[in-house]
């Protein structure tokens, strides 16, 4: 087994997201949207990146490993945190960009996910580690 899968597969997952995610803010905008790469947007990188390794092991090594475990517990600890703590730093970035003496740089306000793009981000990232998985 090529054990330089498992570092493989989450960096094609988050090249895959971060090219899916480039492509659909340019075709939201209707132009070339290098300003929006980073944190937030459609689908969720750190989801598809920590659904990817979870798929990878639970494929390859079963469900029944220590690994998976730990993969899982992380995935639900970085997802949980992409939907919920991360957005309520974007909702207080919000705030206090809008604060009418508020002097410092602009905060970036997309920060977290909604649910879907966390949903995406698990379907890209779980199908990816799967089929990679597979022709290994």
């Amino acid at each position: 087994m090529n054990t330089y899968m498992y570092l493989i597969t989450p960096f094609l997952a988050w090249l895959v997201c971060g090219i899916t995610k480039f492509l659909i803010n340019c075709i939201k905008e209707k132009r070339l949207a290098f300003d929006l790469i980073g944190y937030g947007g459609m689908p969720s990188n750190h989801s598809a990146i920590v659904s990817s390794i979870v798929s990878l092991i639970a494929f390859k090594e079963g469900m029944d490993t220590p690994a998976f475990g730990v993969a899982l517990t992380l995935a639900f600890i970085v997802i949980l945190d992409a939907n919920s703590l991360r957005k309520q730093i974007g909702k207080h970035a919000q705030a206090i960009n809008q604060l009418e003496h508020y002097q410092g740089q602009k905060l970036r306000e997309r920060v977290g996910h909604s649910k879907l793009e966390i949903l995406t981000g698990i379907i890209l990232g779980s199908s990816l580690g799967l089929i990679l998985g597979l022709f290994q």
